[in-house]
């Protein structure tokens, strides 16, 4: 790990695939971050144990327990904010979040396609691969963007194509969009962690 990791919050909602490539790219030294807490939408979601696996702080905040959407993002944000990260990383996480107005770092997510095709509500996991699929489209791909006030919309950070295959199923095609994901997610968050050294982005 960096002498000067940069905190990050990771917000997530099943697997913890993401979680588990950035805790394996920062065991190897390639990304220069300390994941310092981590919240799951969902009870007993698999990314959950891989964050008590590795002794990081999780909680989980399910959307049905809150009257609306605001009062859920309050309380996960009064959450996060016990533990100032300077990143909050969207991995899989389903539910709309607002940042909170006094945090002032990167609000990142990855689409697993090429936006501003196949995003936007309703558009996540194997709906979007269907989509592609279903449109004949010759590649497909993942794209790392900051988040704002609608989905799939913040400004593009970067892309990774890859090919769709003859013969391609949904299965076959989000292996190998996954796979580009695990390599692109962290190369931009290791950017936005070296730009972050140079300031100060915390909830306060």
């Amino acid at each position: 790990m960096s002498d000067n990791p940069v905190d990050v919050a990771v917000l997530l909602s099943g697997s913890g695939r993401t979680l588990e490539n950035f805790l394996a790219k920062i065991t190897a030294g390639d990304l220069p971050v300390r994941i310092v807490c981590v919240v799951a939408s969902r009870d007993g979601v698999r990314g959950s144990q891989i964050a008590r696996d590795a002794q990081i702080p999780c909680a989980v905040f399910r959307r049905k327990d809150y009257p609306s959407v605001a009062e859920h993002n309050a309380a996960v944000n009064s959450w996060l904010g016990r533990y100032s990260p300077q990143i909050i990383v969207l991995a899989g996480y389903l539910c709309y979040y607002i940042t909170l107005p006094g945090f002032t770092g990167p609000v990142v997510n990855i689409h697993p396609a090429l936006l501003p095709k196949y995003g936007g509500q309703g558009y996540y996991g194997d709906r979007v691969h269907q989509a592609v699929l279903a449109a004949g489209e010759t590649e497909s791909g993942c794209t790392v963007h900051r988040v704002d006030d609608q989905y799939d919309h913040g400004q593009i950070l970067a892309q990774s194509k890859v090919p769709v295959l003859p013969g391609d199923d949904v299965h076959t095609l989000a292996a190998r969009i996954f796979a580009a994901e695990c390599e692109l997610y962290p190369r931009v968050l290791a950017e936005l962690a070296r730009d972050l050294r140079r300031g100060c982005g915390r909830i306060d």
